[in-house]
């Protein structure tokens, strides 16, 4: 079938979407929806990156693939923060990435739709964009050779919010499929979240992602359904949490929220609390607590079957 005009100016926005990435690190970029994302709207204008690398005005959801040299079937969706306002995928999810490919972990970092951004479905955009990727990675669609029962979820900060939301409302058809791949399960094998947001609920309400999600003065109801730990329940997967006590961000008190919430639907959980590292640690401060992690990360990973 030759192409349309709308299916080319698709196809020109995903390649407008693509984070900024140096010259030498080419790497394929999956766009999520072949027909747009469902229910339209979204910024009009071409993709934006600040200074720190930073991504906004997201107009063609989708996956940037680090493949790895020596692939071992797993797969993990990596999901930078910024607060819905922005997605820091230079300084949280590249890096993380990387780690994950040398490895031998197929990673996928995720360009996700802000809420605010004109999109149709408001805060549910950046879930279904979620849980299209899962479906997409799973399937194979978007890298071949993908253990199906091996795919898992990271995120940090506020990606760390969509991340728990996917892992945790995995049950939920956010979207009407759109083809094949919507056949099968957004549930993620494993869910890593460091210093997420999980609580959308006094008295850790003053976040960026609660006014980016459900606005300065939500309802009690609109904070309860937004908020993770509403949603856990025996069908999560195992949890992996890592926060330091100084965050001025996010307080600690969300990953001990979600761990409690974890515990009480019988749900694995591994959490850690470092004393140093502040917010925005990425793959961790040298020097810090925080630099801990990924080597607890790491073992959590190996014991979940996602390393051989």
């Amino acid at each position: 079938m030759p192409p349309t005009r709308r299916s080319l100016l698709l196809a020109a926005a995903a390649l407008a979407a693509r984070p900024a990435r140096a010259a030498s690190e080419d790497r394929p970029v999956v766009p999520l929806w072949p027909a747009g994302p469902p229910g339209g709207g979204g910024p009009a204008g071409p993709l934006e990156t600040d200074d720190r690398g930073a991504i906004r005005s997201i107009a063609a959801p989708s996956l940037e693939v680090f493949v790895p040299a020596r692939p071992n079937g797993a797969a993990v969706l990596v999901a930078a923060g910024g607060g819905y306002r922005r997605i820091e995928v230079e300084r949280e999810a590249r890096p993380a990435a990387r780690w994950l490919a040398e490895r031998g972990i197929a990673a996928f970092v995720l360009a996700y739709r802000l809420p605010r951004e004109g999109w149709q479905a408001g805060p549910m955009a950046p879930l279904q964009d979620a849980q299209r990727a899962l479906r997409l990675i799973r399937a194979g669609t978007a890298r071949a050779g993908i253990d199906p029962e091996r795919v898992g979820v990271l995120g940090f900060s506020a990606g760390g919010h969509l991340m728990g939301l996917a892992a945790a409302r995995s049950g939920l058809r956010s979207y009407a499929p759109v083809d094949a791949a919507d056949a099968g399960s957004a549930r993620p094998a494993a869910a890593a979240l460091i210093y997420p947001i999980v609580t959308l609920e006094p008295p850790y309400d003053r976040s960026s992602t609660r006014v980016q999600l459900v606005g300065r003065h939500p309802g009690a109801a609109a904070s309860a359904e937004w908020s993770v730990e509403t949603h856990v329940g025996p069908r999560c997967p195992p949890v992996f949490l890592a926060q330091a006590k100084d965050d001025p961000i996010s307080d600690v008190a969300n990953s001990r929220i979600m761990a409690e919430a974890c515990r009480r639907a019988g749900v694995p959980v591994d959490l850690h609390v470092v004393a140093s590292g502040g917010h925005g640690f990425g793959m961790g401060h040298p020097g810090t607590a925080s630099a801990d992690w990924p080597s607890w990360y790491e073992a959590w990973l190996r014991a979940r079957g996602f390393l051989t």
